[in-house]
């Protein structure tokens, strides 16, 4: 038997995050959530997930903070990272690949776009 891929879903909006679970839920994932920086890499530690999406805009540590954390750690270093955020801008993707996101996804995100990126990134 195949494990579930598991994915870390990181973002300070109960709504956002539940259009992540909503959009995810039947396609057989394992769906882990954090509602902040450092609660997602708690979680992250614990249950080395095989694919995280990461807002950027957060109370306390923000995404690119949080990335930075999570590639300092060499359980997370290798996991793909794909920020989702209303920042745009380029230097906000720029400086979200400076802090070693994977990926980066403006909202409001198509879903398509969005799962293409998931498969690609969980079929490495």
């Amino acid at each position: 038997m195949t494990h579930k891929k598991k994915i870390l879903l990181v973002d300070d909006s109960r709504t956002v995050l539940l259009m992540h679970q909503l959009l995810l839920a039947d396609r057989g994932y394992e769906l882990l959530t954090a509602r902040d920086g450092e609660e997602a890499v708690e979680k992250a530690m614990a249950a080395r997930p095989d694919l995280i999406f990461l807002d950027v805009i957060m109370p306390g540590m923000d995404g690119f903070e949080t990335c930075q954390a999570l590639r300092a750690h060499e359980a997370t270093r290798d996991t793909p990272i794909i920020m989702v955020t209303t920042s745009g801008e380029p230097h906000n993707k720029q400086r979200g690949f400076e802090c070693g996101c994977s990926d980066y996804i403006t909202k409001p995100f198509n879903d398509n776009e969005l799962l293409d990126k998931l498969e690609r990134y969980l079929q490495q």
